[in-house]
């Protein structure tokens, strides 16, 4: 509480003396210290005190940033000082004071120009005893560690206190060097007890005794460090001068095993260039250069990679037409296109010794160029074709075969161009592009490349891996790969590289011109059967712990399994389904239950469940209004159902089952065509005015696009029109145009064995697709009838069932085609 004070109580040290707050830090008793004052209240409170009595109070201010602090901002206990001198300098002044006493604040007086307390000294509680001489003995030789460890402190003090002081005096004296917050050291000061001051200031002594040693130790640590760093690098400098003088120069290890290494590589000239140039930075630079190990990395990369390192190509036709046939069943064109690509290196290799011994204008012979030569017109193969059907596993055949390393890269998914040509050398972490680190691997410059997936590449803000795939993938540029890291052109022409895709639209023209297009259909019920005999069933052994003689599948439950368990176009399904059987065998086998099982059609239920597909998908009965049409997906062939309802209303026409854009364009066109037809279709004029008509192609969560459904849309809205049915055991695909032409379709393979697999007795083609029937399995066109066609007029004829009277059958229609099994030659 302030209070008001009168003029004498300021010449009566006994009842007011002047007040000084300090910022920071605490004064204690038997201590001498220098002060420096700044603010006006303080400067005036000193030069009072050192015009009378020289007594003045010094008391911590709580908050250090106050410039103006009240009686409640302040520490109720104080040091009672005399001050000895005082010095004035640029406005501040220095004096030096020595403590007295502890004093606690009584009254204070917040006034103008300085400010005055009336206090009341704190008496010391001290006591003779044991435990009070050895904790002064235990902090004096404290303190003196401290000092010894680099404890700053002033020579005089430490001397005297070294000495031999009482206890209370040596308690106040270390109390203001230690190196504490100004929060603790006030608790000493307001500790009245030696006792208690003496233990407090042991522990606060052995915590800075242990802070010291740390930062000792790490200091020691660093300058032995920094030391020996100094003095490799001058002993380093030595020897390079001394060797220099000596006309010895010699490298360290390191440099001498990559310069060996670089050698060996046998790099292109200017790849060599630059890996020497590289090098000889790196033998210029310290060891702790952080760009040096960047350097070192580069010029691993460098010498791992296959320059020169080939594998001989001297792989007859017959053992790679011996391989291919054991390890997979069918694939004949591809087959076929292995073995070309093997005459062709048969023939190219025959030819070399002719074409080497040409020499230069100098008379010296020149280098075998004919190697790189001999694949600088190798094509690229693209696998096309539906999962499941071997396109991944022929690739590791077709490397078998030309006795090469494998090496295989999944391009599903891909964003980054960094990822196909390599990160530039000056971000952290960069590496090669994953061709040349698959190369890298492989160890050859010849391996067989597969890139799986390519049409799944994706494109973002990071660029265009496929655009960055068009260098990688030409023969006449590939020779000269460039790489973001490497910085030097990396030879790829030796390379056989092997795509595979699902489909091809969502390949860019650019990448999908240097590509050989090889598709892969579907596989027929008598291939899937020996594919599963001589591959899956071994496979699935192996894989569920059992032996041959364990378990046996006939023939007929395979091929129930193959009918009524699986319908796709592959046989991953058909090898779960295998593995699924044999697992519960292996259950029984291992609960004893039994030590062998021969799997029938019987047990087979049991093991697999109900029947997951019919023998056919067909309907049980000619319908109206309903025509089957043939599709070519993702996934292989396939077969759909068109559907038409005719319902009162005013011309409108609904066309639902997810549509795209072409496909409701056949839908359209096939209202025009009966429209312009319904004299020869026995319709009223303006039947279209009275109804509205409903296409609709189920599995309305599957998207459909495409020309071909085209006939059957057609084919459904006329019998739906006419009443007449259609026939359930045909199937159709070709587009219509306005005047009935019915034009050319693809994917007719994959189409024609999907027919085959729903139980289709019939299927009509454009009269343009009969040069595909070459390319469909001879046991698939020994079960189906075809009819060729060139006109709607000739679809109706075919499809809708025979009604007599009815106003179909048109006499001036030209017969169609028909061959029950089309004899055509390649």
């Amino acid at each position: 509480m302030a209070i008001l004070l009168d003029k004498s109580d300021l010449r009566r040290p006994d009842r007011a003396t002047p007040l000084v707050a300090i910022r920071d830090g605490v004064i204690f008793p038997r201590t001498e210290v220098v002060l420096t004052f700044g603010r006006p209240k303080s400067i005036n409170g000193v030069e009072a005190a050192f015009r009378t009595d020289k007594k003045i109070i010094f008391v911590t201010q709580k908050n250090p940033a106050l410039p103006n602090p009240q009686e409640e901002d302040l520490y109720k206990v104080g040091t009672l000082c005399t001050i000895d001198r005082i010095l004035k300098t640029n406005g501040d002044v220095n004096a030096l004071v020595k403590g007295l006493k502890r004093v606690r604040l009584d009254r204070v007086k917040i006034q103008q120009p300085f400010m005055v307390a009336v206090t009341s000294e704190i008496p010391e509680i001290e006591e003779e005893s044991e435990k009070v001489t050895a904790l002064t003995k235990h902090i004096s030789s404290q303190f003196k560690k401290a000092v010894n460890l680099g404890k700053s402190v002033e020579f005089l003090n430490f001397m005297k206190l070294m000495s031999g002081v009482d206890p209370a005096e040596l308690a106040d004296q270390i109390a203001s060097t230690l190196d504490v917050k100004t929060r603790e050291k006030q608790e000493l000061l307001e500790m009245p007890s030696v006792k208690e001051r003496l233990e407090k200031i042991s522990n606060y002594l052995s915590h800075e005794i242990k802070v010291i040693e740390i930062e000792r130790n790490i200091a020691s640590r660093t300058q032995k460090k920094f030391d020996k760093s100094m003095r490799e690098a001058v002993l380093r400098e030595r020897m390079k001068t001394i060797q220099k003088e000596l006309g010895a120069e010699s490298e360290d290890k390191e440099i001498a095993a990559l310069r060996k290494k670089i050698t060996v590589a046998k790099m292109l000239p200017e790849a060599r260039k630059k890996a020497l140039k590289e090098l000889k930075r790196l033998a210029q630079m310290s060891s702790h250069n952080p760009e040096a190990g960047y350097v070192r990395t580069w010029l691993d990369a460098m010498v791992e990679m296959p320059w020169s390192k080939r594998t001989p190509n001297n792989v007859s036709i017959k053992h790679a037409e011996k391989i291919l046939d054991a390890d997979h069943y069918g694939l004949q064109e591809v087959k076929e296109r292995i073995t070309e690509y093997l005459a062709v290196m048969t023939l190219k290799r025959q030819q070399k010794p002719a074409k080497t011994r040409k020499t230069s204008k100098k008379g010296k012979s020149k280098k075998d160029l004919t190697q790189k030569e001999d694949h600088a017109v190798a094509t690229i193969l693209c696998f096309v074709g539906p999962p499941g059907v071997g396109k991944t596993s022929i690739g590791k055949s077709i490397a078998r075969s030309l006795g090469r390393k494998f090496v295989k890269m999944s391009l599903g998914g891909i964003r980054d161009e960094a990822e196909i040509r390599g990160h530039r050398r000056t971000y952290v972490g960069a590496m090669p592009g994953r061709i040349l680190q698959s190369m890298r691997t492989a160890g050859f410059k010849n391996p067989v490349f597969m890139l799986d997936e390519i049409d799944k590449i994706g494109v973002d803000f990071r660029g265009d891996p496929s655009a960055a795939l068009l260098e990688a993938l030409d023969p006449e540029q590939n020779k000269e790969f460039s790489d973001h890291y490497l910085e030097v052109p990396f030879d790829l022409s030796e390379v056989m590289f092997i795509t595979t895709a699902n489909i091809l639209d969502t390949i860019p023209p650019a990448l999908k011109d240097r590509l050989e297009i090889i598709r892969f259909s579907g596989y027929t019920e008598d291939e899937k059967y020996h594919i599963a005999k001589n591959f899956l069933i071994e496979k699935a052994l192996k894989a569920n712990a059992l032996k041959g003689k364990q378990v046996t599948l006939p023939e007929k439950a395979l091929r129930l399994i193959i009918k009524r368990y699986t319908k796709e176009a592959g046989v991953r399904n058909l090898e779960r389904e295998i593995s699924k059987v044999f697992r519960k065998v292996a259950r029984g086998i291992a609960e004893k239950k039994h030590q062998s099982k021969s799997v029938s059609q019987k047990t087979l239920f049991d093991y697999l469940g109900p029947y997951k597909f019919s023998e056919t998908i067909l309907e049980k009965k000619d319908a109206v209004g309903m025509a089957t049409g043939l599709a070519f997906t993702q996934a292989g062939g396939d077969i759909l159902f068109i559907e038409v309802a005719i319902i009162p209303g005013k011309g409108k026409l609904i066309l639902t089952g997810q549509l795209g854009d072409v496909m409701k364009e056949s839908g359209k066109a096939a209202v025009s065509y009966v429209r312009s037809r319904w004299k020869e279709l026995k319709l009223d004029k303006n039947f279209n005015k009275k109804v509205d008509i409903h296409i609709h192609v189920p599995e309305g969560a599957v998207p459909k696009d495409g020309p071909s459904a085209g006939v059957t849309m057609t084919s459904a809205l006329v019998s739906a029109l006419t009443q007449i049915p259609t026939r359930r055991e045909v199937g159709m695909t070709g587009e219509i145009t306005l005047r009935g032409r019915v034009l050319e379709i693809g994917g007719v393979k994959e189409k024609v064995i999907a027919a085959h697999r729903a139980g289709l007795k019939e299927i009509i083609l454009p009269k343009e697709n009969e040069k595909n029937l070459i390319k469909v399995p001879k046991e698939v066109q020994k079960d189906i009838k075809f009819h060729f066609v060139t006109h709607m007029d000739q679809v109706l004829k075919l499809a809708l069932k025979k009604v007599k009277g009815n106003g179909v059958r048109n006499k001036t229609a030209k017969k169609p085609q028909v061959h029950s099994r089309p004899t055509l030659s390649a």
